[in-house]
């Protein structure tokens, strides 16, 4: 099974959609697999993180902004604005691609994790992911 999820950004910031990918995997046939998720977009990534403290959301993103920062004079890729290129670097640095496996009609993800696009963009986006079982 293929399917896409839509994700709509409203400029920086993670975006938990565990939801989404659940309702998707919600009266597949086969109780146990691998669910396999992939951006299609160089601006933005998939990562799994906590989903109980935003806490840790806004500290992973302040961390973030301060290792790639946004107008370095080293930067020719700037036609886009000055968020271009750190995104595509933090894009590089995280994850375009997540598998977790799924198991008794569930997947498999611990007590506090969620599954999170990180739009590295400050524009709002629409993004999809794409979602393969």
């Amino acid at each position: 099974m293929i399917k896409t999820i839509n994700i709509q950004t409203q400029g920086q910031g993670l975006y938990e959609f565990t939801d989404k990918v659940v309702r998707e995997l919600n009266g597949m046939e086969k109780d146990e697999g691998l669910c396999h998720l992939f951006v299609r977009h160089t601006s933005c990534s998939l990562i799994i993180q906590e989903n109980a403290d935003p806490s840790a959301k806004k500290d992973l993103e302040n961390w973030m902004n301060r290792l790639v920062k946004e107008n370095d004079p080293l930067y020719t890729h700037i036609f886009e604005g000055a968020d271009d290129m750190p995104a595509h670097i933090k894009s590089v640095l995280t994850n375009t691609q997540l598998s977790i496996p799924y198991q008794n009609g569930k997947l498999m993800l611990g007590t506090w994790q969620g599954i999170y696009l990180w739009e590295h963009r400050h524009q709002s986006h629409n993004r999809q992911v794409v979602l393969h079982y």
